[in-house]
C-alpha cells in the first residue's frame, strides 16, 4: 500500500516521501480503515518540521492525525461497526507512528468513529483535532455541560476570536448547535463573510472596529465564554467578559496578562491542547462531534465557513506547504476513491 513518510524532521519537499509498505493487519480490538481523505492540521506540519508535539516517538512516521474513510476490516472482538461503514478518526498519528496519510490504516475500535451514510467525507476529515479541541473549549467551564448538545449552552454568550480558522468555525457551529448566541471577530472582509457563514451571530472587524465597544453593544452583561486563539489578545478579553466568566486559550504563546483584573472578576483562563485530555473528557467531545455531525450541525465548505483545500496524494508535500502559509479553510489529501 502507499503512504508518505518522513525519515527525519525538515522541510515537507525535502523530507516527505511516498513508499510502498505491507498491509497492516487489524488485531483484537483494532479496525483496520482504507482512508479517502487525510487532513493537514498545523501540528501535523509541526511535527514533521521538527517542532510539534512530543509524544515519545521518532520518525520514522507517517504524518497526520485526522481523516475519513472506510471500514476494510475488524478485528477479534470490535462491535458496533461493520466493513464498508463510513467512519472518521482521531489522534491517528499521535504516540504511534502511522498517521491518515496512509492508504490503510489501523487504529483502536475506540478512536474509530461511524458516520452517518449521508455524511460526507470532507466533514469527517474535518473533526478530529479542531472541532475536539473546540468542544473542550466549549465545556471546560466550572458548572458548565461536560458534553455539549442542543441546549446545553442555552441563555450563554460566547465570543470566538478567529471565526475563519479551523478552531474557530467548529467552535461557532458547536456553540451555535448547543444553543448559545456566538459573536466572533476577525481580520478582513472576506474572512468575516466566512465566519458568518458558519454561523455567528455576529462578526466585529477588529482592524476597523473598535471590538470592546462592539462587544458591550452585542452583549451589554459581557460573554460567558472566550475561545481565543491569540494570546496578545487576553487584556481586550478581560474588559469584556462577563464576572465569573472563561477563557479558553487553544494556541500556544506568551502571555502578559494582569492576574488583579483577572481576579476582580472572578474570570478563569485554561489552556487547551486535545491530545492530554482525559478519557473522560475525550469520550464526552468525540460522542459530541459525532452527534453534531450525524445532526448536519457540523458542516464544511466555503458556504459553511471553511472552505476545502483539495491536494492529490503525490503532492503531499504542497499541502503541508498550504498549512504552513496559513491557507484559508481545511487542507485535505486525497489519499483513495470514494468508492
Amino acid at each position: 500500500m502507499r503512504a508518505a513518510v518522513f525519515a527525519q524532521p525538515g522541510p515537507a519537499a525535502t523530507v516527505l516521501e511516498l513508499v510502498e509498505r505491507a498491509l497492516p493487519l487489524a488485531g483484537a480490538g483494532e479496525v483496520r480503515v482504507r482512508i479517502v481523505l487525510s487532513a493537514v492540521n498545523p501540528t501535523d506540519t509541526g511535527s514533521r518540521a521538527g517542532r510539534g508535539v512530543p509524544d515519545g516517538v521518532a520518525p520514522p512516521r507517517v504524518p497526520h492525525q485526522d481523516g475519513a474513510g472506510v471500514v476494510d476490516a475488524l478485528g477479534e472482538g470490535v462491535t458496533g461497526l461493520e466493513p464498508g461503514d463510513r467512519v472518521w478518526v482521531w489522534d491517528a498519528g499521535h504516540a504511534r507512528a502511522g498517521g491518515t496519510a496512509q492508504k490503510y490504516l489501523v487504529l483502536p475500535r475506540h478512536q474509530v468513529v461511524r458516520m452517518n451514510d449521508d455524511v460526507p467525507f470532507e466533514v469527517g476529515a474535518a473533526l478530529g483535532i479542531p472541532a475536539l479541541t473546540a468542544h473542550r473549549c466549549l465545556t471546560l467551564a466550572a458548572g458548565g455541560p461536560q458534553r455539549l448538545g442542543p441546549g446545553a449552552l442555552a441563555g450563554r454568550t460566547v465570543l470566538v476570536a478567529g471565526g475563519a480558522g479551523a478552531v474557530g468555525n467548529a467552535a461557532i457551529q458547536l456553540a451555535r448547535w448547543a444553543g448559545a448566541t456566538v459573536l466572533t471577530t476577525e481580520s478582513s472582509k472576506e474572512r468575516a463573510v466566512l465566519a458568518t457563514a458558519a454561523g455567528a451571530d455576529a462578526v466585529i472587524d477588529h482592524r476597523e472596529a473598535d471590538v470592546a465597544a462592539r462587544v458591550r453593544e452585542l452583549s451589554p452583561a459581557g460573554p460567558h465564554l472566550i475561545v481565543e486563539a491569540d494570546t496578545g489578545n487576553l487584556d481586550a478579553d478581560l474588559d469584556v467578559i462577563a464576572p465569573g466568566g472563561h477563557i479558553a486559550v487553544h494556541v500556544a504563546g506568551q502571555i502578559a496578562v494582569s492576574g488583579t483584573r483577572a481576579a476582580l472578576k472572578n474570570v478563569s483562563l485554561d489552556f487547551v491542547l486535545t491530545y492530554p485530555t482525559t478519557p473522560e473528557q475525550k469520550a464526552h467531545a468525540v460522542a459530541a462531534v459525532a452527534e453534531a455531525a450525524n445532526a448536519g450541525a457540523f458542516r464544511v465548505g466555503a458556504e459553511h465557513g471553511l472552505p476545502i483545500i483539495r491536494f492529490p496524494f503525490d503532492r503531499v508535500a504542497e499541502a503541508h506547504e498550504a498549512v504552513a502559509q496559513h491557507a484559508v479553510g481545511k487542507v485535505v489529501i486525497e489519499v483513495t476513491a470514494p468508492c
